[in-house]
This record gives structure tokens, sequence and C-alpha cells, in this order.
């Protein structure tokens, strides 16, 4: 028998939440390239990135160089690594070279964003939970 990790209900949403808001910023990134040539369509394991989160070994991403104009501004360090990104397999490739198939987007798209609103649902009743917990009366 395989032992599951317990996770606080509320960390867990947190985690799940950011997790599938990285994902939908991944697709969204995919519609938006769906021109570019030589763009390759990308999605993410959120199984993976879920645990990553949960475990505390994925770090943040920024994207963009910040530039330090004042010695007293913190400079931050850019990394390209993106945790958990994968390139989708083309189902027909365009011949500029572009992986991006639109219909799958807009499907994968509104698929995470339905389970976006899940989540967001389980978060907001464990909130809710609590709080009739904390005060003792029915939520």
């Amino acid at each position: 028998m395989k032992l599951v990790p317990q996770y606080d209900s509320l960390a867990f949403g947190e985690a799940a939440l950011k997790a599938r808001s990285y994902r939908q910023e991944i697709l969204a990134s995919n519609m938006a390239n769906a021109d570019t040539p030589n763009y390759k369509a990308r999605d993410v394991d959120f199984g993976q990135v879920l645990k990553a989160r949960l475990s505390g070994q994925e770090q943040t991403i920024s994207s963009l160089a910040m530039e330090a104009t004042n010695t007293g501004h913190i400079v931050m360090p850019v990394r390209n690594e993106q945790p958990g990104v994968l390139y989708r397999t083309p189902l027909q490739p365009s011949l500029d070279g572009n992986t991006v198939d639109a219909d799958t987007e807009r499907s994968h798209f509104a698929q995470n964003a339905m389970m976006m609103q899940a989540a967001i649902e389980f978060f907001g009743g464990s909130i809710k939970s609590r709080m009739s917990a904390i005060t003792g009366q029915p939520g």
C-alpha cells in the first residue's frame, strides 16, 4: 500500500490554483503565437508542477530582467528554465515550423479554465468550513 502525503487543504488549494494559473499562461502564450514562425506549442505536466509546488521545490520564475537604477535596488537573477514545461507533438505542423493547433489550444484552455473554477470552489469551501469552525456558526 502506497502512503499519500497529507497536505493542509489551504496549502493544497493555493498550490493547485497557482499551478492552474501557470498552465493557463502557457496555453495563452500558445494561442498568442499561433502565427509566429517556428514557435513550438508548449504545455505543462500539471501533476508534476503541483507536486513541485507542494514540496517547495519549484522556484518562482522571473522571465523579465529588472533594471537596477539605484544602489539600493535588489537585483533579481533571470532564469530561463520553466518547471514542468513540455513541447507538444504536432498533429499537423505548418510549413513555417509552427506547431500550434488552434482547436487543440482552445480545448485545453477551456478545460483548464473549468478545472481552475473547480479549484476556486474547493478553496472557497475550505475557507468557509474553517470560518464556520472558528465562529461556531454554520456558513
